[in-house]
Formats: structure tokens, sequence, C-alpha cells
């Protein structure tokens, strides 16, 4: 039985939507667009495509750090200005480790709050996911999501097992850091699939879990048949909310949640079987566990050993956010008082992101160069 601390307030949200939370909450999201859509526009050509021909490497360096310094504008939002608590607990893990992240999904705004945890190892720039085609055409933020090489699937192993490997190959070199975050559970966790995936479960002699759903194990498997000799660890990721669980206009409006807690598990990857069926039995077993750990949760309120990570440091992140607004209106003062080439230039691309994210038209030299497959 949930503690009646974590249960939703009768009438609505943990805060009310103010007329100040409304506009600021827009206020935000503009920004969030424009300076991604400065930062693809003015630099995503050149760190990603352009330089990508001279040298990967570098090339990865180069779009870490400016879209790394876009992201790091999230947790800003959601610590700083929104005042949601971000506490961390389990293990304490190194800076700059080269990872693969299995984490539950609650909610659609889970993964952002990987951003937070990622942001203080300093791999913000270096995070990827694996997730459903249908973001990566959003509008900006597809593009974005594009050039940081995030993984797009269709959820049907058959057509993505393929496009994974080709991705997954290119994630090979130790010399880049690396964040691969996947979700098994293949959706958000919501009542009425968590009764799907108990029944199909009972019938399969599975573990039958409350908090979490069974996970899909062939997308795991690949990701670590395929980086193993790479890593340096597995972070198994559990994320509870206080007192609701948000969704992304919860978080951009600073309604919900009050609290998000991270519980982090570093795995070696000595104690992770090779094969497919014991990496599969694994997988479950942890589950089962994260699971037990949630239910834990939503009675005392808080995951064991809390206080590993530090707060972010207001100094930095406003001083982040100072310069990307800087080089935001620089750039978009060039725009309006530039030679009619430049506003050319820029005109095209804006066409060409607007094509391939409306028609779904595969980029013909982001697929060359970056290796995505149609």
């Amino acid at each position: 039985m949930e503690s009646s601390s974590l249960k939703p307030k009768e009438g609505g949200k943990h805060r009310p939507l103010t007329p100040l939370r409304l506009i600021r909450g827009v206020f935000c999201l503009i920004v969030l667009v424009l300076t991604a859509f400065i930062l693809l526009v003015y630099f995503g050509f050149w760190t990603a495509i352009a330089l990508r021909f001279l040298n990967v490497h570098h090339s990865r360096k180069a779009t870490a750090f400016l879209f790394g310094s876009w992201i790091a504008l999230w947790p800003f939002l959601f610590e700083k200005i929104n005042k949601t608590k971000v506490v961390f607990s389990g293990d304490r893990v190194p800076d700059k480790e080269r990872v693969l992240l299995i984490a539950n999904h609650r909610t659609e705004v889970d993964w952002m709050y990987l951003w937070d945890l990622a942001l203080r190892k300093g791999c913000e720039g270096y995070i990827k996911y694996i997730l459903k085609s249908s973001l990566m055409k959003l509008p900006v933020f597809g593009w974005v999501f594009h050039v940081m090489e995030f993984i797009p699937v269709e959820r049907k192993w058959e057509a993505d097992e393929l496009k994974m490997r080709q991705m997954l190959s290119k994630f090979r070199d130790p010399r880049d850091p690396l964040w691969l975050a996947v979700f098994p559970e293949g959706t958000d966790f919501t009542e009425q699939k968590c009764a799907r995936s108990q029944k199909y479960a009972s019938e399969n002699g599975l573990p039958v879990m409350k908090k979490v759903l069974l996970p899909k194990t062939k997308g795991f498997y690949t990701c670590l048949e395929n980086l193993r000799d790479s890593l340096d660890a597995v972070y198994d990721i559990t994320i509870g909310y206080r007192h609701n669980c948000p969704s992304f206009l919860d978080n951009a409006f600073g309604i919900d949640p009050s609290e998000v807690h991270i519980h982090v598990r570093r795995i070696s990857l000595n104690d992770i079987p090779t094969s497919e069926h014991q990496i599969s039995s694994w997988l479950m077993n942890t589950f089962s566990l994260k699971d037990q750990i949630l239910s834990d949760f939503y009675t005392r309120g808080h995951f064991p050993n809390e206080g590993t990570e530090t707060g972010l440091s207001t100094v930095k992140c406003v001083v982040n956010f100072v310069l990307v607004m800087i080089l935001t209106a620089t750039c978009t003062f060039l725009t309006l008082f530039s030679s009619v080439w430049f506003k050319i230039y820029v005109t095209l691309v804006c066409a060409y992101m607007a094509s391939t994210t409306y028609f779904n038209i595969r980029p013909s030299l982001l697929l060359f160069s970056i290796g995505l497959t149609s």
C-alpha cells in the first residue's frame, strides 16, 4: 500500500497552473526551441556532417560540446527554475565512463531526467537513446536527435534489428564517451499495460510484476553483444516520482513532479552473462529487483542510500544559459542584417529540415555521413 505522502492529491496536481507558471513555461519552451534551431542552422551541419568527413572523433566532440550546452538547459529548467527536487541514491558512479543504461519507463519524460545525471557526470553531450521513430520526426527537436545519433526504432524487431546493428557498429570507438540509454519495457507504464503484462507473465511462467512491465530482451542483448568490449559498466537506473507522474507540459510549467528520485546500480560487465538466453534471464531478474525497489519506494517515500550526487551548480547553469543565449542572439542578429546570400543559405537549411521532418525524407548527406538507414 502506498503511503499517503505519495498518493496523488485530490483534485489534481502538485502545484496549480498559475498565470506566472504558464507564462514562464511558454517562455522556456520558446527559448529551448529557438536555441535548438539556431544551433542546428548555424552549427549542426558543420559539426555533425562537414567535420565528420575529416575526423569522426573530432566531429563527435564538437557536436557533443555544442548540443550538450543545449541539453544542459533542461536540468536548469527542471531543478533551478521549476524547483523540482532531484534525489540520487544507490551507487555513486565515476565521471565519463562508457556505459549502457537500462531504466524503467514510468512516463513520457523519464528520459529527460537522465540528462540530470549525465550533466553531473560530464556526459550530457554524449548520451544517446533508443527511442520510437515518431520522436525523430518532431520539428527542430527531431533534427537534434538525428545529429546526436539517437537510434530510432519501430518497436518491431524484424524491422529494427538491422538498423540497430548498423548504428551500434558506429559506437565502438573507446575514444568517444558514450551513454547509451535503453528502456527495455518498450513503452511507458500504465495500469492497463501492466495488467496485460501480468497476464502474459502468469501464462508463461515469468515473474509477475506490479510496478514495471516485463522487459523485452532482444534490444538489450544486441546492444551488449555489439558494445561489450568497449563499455566500462552497465547502469541499472530506477526512477520514481512524488507525488504525481508528470507529463511533458507538467514539466515545462513546473506543475509536477515535486520530487524525482533516481536510484543507480553500477553493474560490472563481469557480472553479466554472455549468452542470449542467460542475458534474457538476467534482465528479467533485474526487473524483478527493480519492481521490488519501486514497491519499497512507494511505501517508504525514498530509495536506499540517498544523497550520492550533489546538486547542480547554479553559477554553472546560469553561465551556460547566458552563453547559449548570447550565441543565439548573435546568430539571430547576423541573420537579420547579413547579405542576401547568407539569408538564402539559412532559408535553404530551414526548408531542408522542414521537408525531412514533415515528409519523412531521410537527408542523404546525413544518411551517408552518420550511417543512418532509411
